[in-house]
């Protein structure tokens, strides 16, 4: 992970604290090389897991853990985010290195695991302000790239085939997320959550495609080159499986169709004005990395996965309410909540709802 996620790393939240002492005696018998002494800084990103930014005089780490407190059974799975990157790094797919997981609560508080800090660029807005105009097509295009590679690999092959069950990925997203949205309770209700549940699971698309998907393939979940339109590292895991991988680029294309809210898309953008692709010719960039004809049906692929987004910004709320929610931007993207949500519900209507 790079130390520029969320614009850097400062003191570790209240709520977030652990012994650092404990955390050092662990890595030195379990984190090839390491040497102290250790200082603990918090990321401001991370709204799921808390993640930290763990330096010393030779090398710097990043350490993921599943938050303190109450949680819902199967969320915040830190093993399984260790376990795909360790993987996919055998194939060289770009991820951070994994250097150990610790499941013994006793020496932080809960599960974590370490790996290595990678050093580069981490964009949160898709126009690329950063980026001069002339060369943002080619970011575009490393996205797009690295995201057709992630779904064309043999994941049998790398010891994953038990990663997710291979079929049924909708029927169970639609059913997960329905009910974590129910059982909290606490986050109260909204009308076009609500219609999405209703809507949703009887307009599935026939076809059982399966590869990795990352559940959360967005920009800023992406590290690149200090200097050059490559992506060095893939991150941010939590939500990976097996499953279909239109609805993981689906995901991934919300950003053509999402206004500008705390995490920024491209809709009503000038994107020729930009030098960034439209949606259409990005889709058929990815379908011809992946040997597809075109994406039938992709109005219903965006509505389930703006009505995913919206459950999961429902989720952040009910930890914010909670006192748990892992960053200070957790207010501004459930602000976002009813939006993201009729936004949803609109894609549905194109869809025929």
């Amino acid at each position: 992970m790079s130390d520029a996620k969320f614009s850097g790393a400062g003191e570790v939240r209240e709520a977030h604290r652990f012994d650092a002492q404990k955390l050092a005696a662990w890595m030195a018998a379990n984190v090839e090389g390491f040497e102290g002494p250790l200082t603990v800084e918090q990321f401001k990103g991370g709204q799921s897991n808390p993640t930290y930014r763990l330096v010393t005089p030779s090398r710097n780490y990043v350490l993921r853990r599943k938050p303190p407190g109450p949680i819902l059974k199967g969320a915040h799975a830190v093993d399984r985010e260790a376990r795909v990157m360790r993987a996919l790094g055998t194939t060289g797919f770009p991820v951070p290195h994994i250097h150990a997981l610790c499941t013994d609560e006793t020496v932080i508080g809960t599960w974590f695991y370490v790996m290595d800090l990678v050093e580069g660029r981490i964009f949160w807005d898709p126009q690329l302000p950063e980026i001069p105009k002339e060369q943002r097509a080619s970011y575009f295009d490393a996205m797009n790239a690295t995201i057709a590679r992630l779904h064309s690999v043999d994941f049998a092959a790398i010891g994953l085939e038990d990663y997710g069950r291979p079929n049924g990925y909708f029927e169970r997203q639609i059913g997960r997320w329905s009910r974590q949205y129910r059982e909290d309770t606490i986050a109260g209700s909204d009308p076009y959550i609500d219609r999405l549940i209703e809507w949703l699971p009887g307009n599935i698309p026939p076809g059982e495609d399966v590869s990795i998907v990352h559940g959360d393939f967005r920009l800023d979940n992406l590290i690149f080159h200090p200097t050059e339109p490559k992506v060095l590292a893939v991150i941010d895991w939590e939500l990976s499986t097996l499953g279909h991988p239109l609805a993981d680029f689906s995901y991934h294309l919300m950003m053509f169709r999402m206004p500008r809210l705390t995490i920024p898309g491209l809709a009503n953008a000038p994107l020729d004005e930009l030098g960034i692709p439209d949606e259409a010719s990005y889709v058929a960039d990815y379908c011809r990395r992946t040997g597809r004809d075109g994406i039938a049906k992709l109005d219903f692929y965006l509505a389930f996965n703006l009505f995913r987004f919206a459950a999961i910004c429902h989720g952040v709320k009910a930890r914010m309410l909670r006192g748990n929610a892992a960053s200070a931007e957790a207010e501004k993207l459930v602000a976002d909540l009813p939006v993201i949500a009729e936004l949803g519900w609109e894609q549905a209507r194109k869809a025929g709802a």
